[in-house]
C-alpha cells in the first residue's frame, strides 16, 4: 500500500429486514393462539370489564385499559382451573395473548367514541333507536375499525417499531407471568378477585342497606348552603379511588387543582351574578353548577386536544404518507416475500369497506335521519381519522378521540345544519372507527413481540368486538337510567362534553349566554396555551405543569370526584 493512501475499510453487512428477523427469530407458527377456549373465556373476561367500564365511564369520564387486566385474569384463571384438574392443557402465552385480543375487543366497546356518543344521543334528544338496531350499529363500527387496522400494521409495527406502550406493556406482563414468576401472576389475579369483593360488598351497604353514607362533608357553608351543596365532600366510592390509581401523579393533582378552583372559588362568584342553574328546585347543586362551567371545560379539552394534534405536524405528515404507500403497489412488494403468509392480507381492508359500509350508510339514514350524502361521507373521513388515530395513539398511547370528535362535529355542523342527532352520531363513526383500528393495533403490538399470528389476531378482535356490541346496549339499559345522565350520581362528562359541542356547533354558540361565551373563548385559549407550554417545557418541569386534561375533566365532574380520584 503506498505513502498516504488511506486504507480500505470493508463495507458494512446490510441491516436486515425487521420481517425477516421476526420471521426467523420471534415467530412462533406451531405454538396454540387463537383457540375455542380462549374465544370463550375472552368474551366472558370482556363482558366482565365492559361492565365495570361502563360504570367506569359514566361516574368518571374515563375507560379503563383492558389487556393488562385480561392477561392476569386469563392467567390465573386458567391456573386455578389447573389446580382443580378441569382443565389439563395449561393456557399457552400465544393463547392468552389471543383471548386478550378478544377480551379487549368486547371490553373496550365502551370506550369514549361509543359510550360518550350513545350517552349524549340519549341525553338531550328524543331518538330512541332500538337495543337491536344499535347492537348492529356498534357491531358494524367497531368491525370497520379492525379492517382500518389491516394495512397500516406493517407500516406502523413492523417497519416503524411505534412504541404503543399498553401493547408493549402487556407483553412483557404475559411473558413474566408465564415464564418467569407464575406465582406472581396467580398473586395479581387474587388480588383483582379480593378487590372486587371488597368493593362489591361497600357497594350493597351503601346504596341498598343504606349502611354506609354515599359521601360526608365538614358542617361549614359557603353563602349560606352546606359543602355538600356545592360538591365539596368525601365520597365512598372505589371506583374512583381505583381510577384515580391508574391515572399519572399530574393528572391526579390537576383534577384536584381544578376541581378546587371550579367549585370553591368560581361557583360561588356563577351563584352570586345568578348564573348558577337550579335544578329540582335546589338553588346550589353541581348539576347547576356544571350547567354553566362545562363550557370552558369543554373548550380547554377541544384546545388542548386540536393543539396537540397540530403540535404533533410530523406524525401528521408521517399518516398521509403512509396512506399514500398503502396503495403503491412497488412498496408492498419489497416488503418481504415471507411475511405475505403470516400477515392479513392487505384486501381485507378495501373488501371490508365495501362489504360494511352500505350497511353503516343505512343505517345513518333510517336510525338518525342523516342525508345519504352527508352519510356517505361520513365512512371515508372516518377511514382517514382512523389512520391518523392510529399512529397518535402508537406514538402516545393516547387515542385522540377528544380532539377528533370535535372536528368531525364542527364539519356536520356546516354540511347537515341543525341535525342534532346526525352531527351526534356522525362524530361516533370518526370515534368509533379510530378507536377499534387503535385497540386492534394495540394488542397486535403484544403479538409481534411475542411471535403471535396476526390473521388469529384480526378473528380474535372481530369476534370480541361483535361480542361487545352485544353486551354494551343491554348492559347500559341495565345499569343507568339515560335520564340521570349528567346529574351528582352519573357525572358522564364525556357525555356531556360530546353532548354540548353538538349543540353549539347546530344551534351556534352565539345562542349561548354572553357570559358562557367569553368562558369558551377563554377555555380554549387556556387549553391551546397550556399545550404549547407543556409541548416546549423540560422534561423537569413537565411534571409541575397542570393537566389540560384534568383541568377540564375537573370542571365537568364534581369536585368530590376529582378529589377521590387525586385521593
Amino acid at each position: 500500500m503506498a505513502q498516504g493512501t488511506q486504507p480500505e475499510t470493508a463495507p458494512l453487512p446490510p441491516t436486515e429486514d425487521a420481517e425477516v428477523v421476526w420471521l426467523r427469530d420471534t415467530y412462533q407458527p406451531n405454538e396454540p393462539n387463537l383457540t375455542v377456549r380462549a374465544v370463550i373465556v375472552g368474551i366472558l373476561i370482556g363482558g366482565v370489564m365492559c361492565l365495570s367500564n361502563i360504570y367506569v365511564f359514566f361516574k368518571t369520564g374515563w375507560s379503563l385499559g383492558v389487556t393488562l387486566t385480561a392477561c392476569i385474569l386469563a392467567f390465573s384463571t386458567f391456573k386455578a382451573l389447573e389446580k382443580l384438574r378441569i382443565i389439563r392443557r395449561p393456557l399457552g402465552v400465544l393463547e392468552n395473548n389471543a383471548l386478550t385480543t378478544v377480551a379487549s375487543g368486547a371490553g373496550y366497546m365502551t370506550a369514549g367514541g361509543n359510550a360518550a356518543a350513545f350517552g349524549a344521543l340519549l341525553m338531550i334528544t328524543t331518538v330512541r333507536p332500538s337495543q337491536v338496531g344499535m347492537i348492529v350499529w356498534f357491531a358494524l363500527i367497531a368491525a370497520l375499525g379492525v379492517f382500518v387496522a389491516i394495512p397500516i400494521k406493517r407500516q406502523l409495527i413492523n417497519k416503524e417499531a411505534l412504541a404503543f406502550p399498553t401493547g408493549t406493556a402487556t407483553a412483557e406482563t404475559i411473558r413474566t407471568i408465564h415464564t418467569v414468576s407464575a406465582g406472581k401472576g396467580m398473586g395479581a389475579g387474587l388480588a383483582l378477585l379480593l378487590s372486587s369483593v371488597f368493593a362489591g360488598v361497600l357497594t350493597i351497604l351503601r346504596d341498598l342497606l343504606k349502611v354506609i353514607p354515599s359521601q360526608w362533608a365538614p358542617g361549614f357553608e359557603i353563602m349560606g348552603h352546606g359543602l355538600m351543596k356545592w360538591s365539596l365532600a368525601i365520597k365512598t366510592e372505589l371506583v374512583l379511588l381505583g381510577g384515580g390509581a391508574l391515572m399519572s401523579f399530574r393528572t391526579g393533582w390537576s383534577l384536584l387543582l381544578g376541581g378546587f378552583v371550579t367549585f370553591a372559588l368560581i361557583a360561588p362568584r356563577l351563584f352570586e351574578h345568578g348564573l348558577v342553574k337550579v335544578i329540582d328546585g335546589k338553588p346550589v347543586s353541581s348539576t347547576g353548577i356544571i350547567a354553566w362551567t362545562l363550557w370552558p371545560g369543554a373548550a380547554i379539552l377541544v384546545g388542548a386536544g386540536l393543539t396537540s394534534f397540530a403540535l404533533d405536524y410530523k406524525a401528521l405528515g408521517r399518516a398521509f404518507t403512509g396512506l399514500g404507500a398503502m396503495f403503491d403497489k412497488r412498496k408492498r412488494m419489497t416488503q418481504g416475500e415471507g411475511i405475505g403468509a403470516v400477515e392479513a392480507p392487505e384486501w381485507w381492508f378495501p373488501a371490508g369497506c365495501m362489504f360494511l359500509t352500505p350497511p353503516i350508510v343505512a343505517l345513518m339514514y333510517l336510525m338518525f335521519d342523516i342525508p345519504v350524502y352527508a352519510a356517505v361521507f361520513a365512512v371515508p373521513l372516518a377511514v382517514l381519522m382512523g389512520f391518523i388515530a392510529s399512529r397518535v395513539t402508537g406514538e402516545t398511547d393516547v387515542t385522540p378521540t377528544k380532539a377528533l370528535g370535535p372536528v368531525t362535529q364542527m364539519i356536520y355542523g356546516a354540511i347537515t345544519p341543525g341535525n342534532l342527532t346526525g352531527n351526534i352520531m356522525s362524530a361516533n363513526v370518526t370515534g368509533g372507527i379510530g378507536l377499534h383500528a387503535a385497540d386492534l393495533l394495540t394488542t397486535l403490538k403484544t403479538g409481534w413481540l411475542l411471535g403471535a399470528k396476526p390473521r388469529h389476531q384480526v378473528y380474535a378482535q372481530l369476534f370480541g368486538v361483535i361480542a361487545g356490541a352485544a353486551m354494551i346496549v343491554p348492559m347500559f339499559d341495565l345499569v343507568i337510567d339515560a335520564s340521570v345522565l349528567g346529574s351528582d350520581d352519573w357525572p358522564a362528562p364525556s357525555c356531556v362534553v360530546w353532548a354540548n359541542v353538538s349543540k353549539a356547533f347546530v344551534d351556534g354558540i352565539g345562542e349561548l349566554h354572553f357570559s358562557s361565551q367569553i368562558a369558551i373563548a377563554l377555555g380554549f385559549m387556556f387549553g391551546v396555551g397550556l399545550t404549547i407550554f407543556e409541548k416546549y417545557a423540560s422534561k423537569s418541569a413537565k411534571a409541575y405543569i397542570p393537566s389540560p386534561l384534568g383541568i377540564g375533566i375537573a370542571m365537568i365532574v364534581p369536585f368530590s370526584n376529582s378529589l377521590m380520584m387525586f385521593l
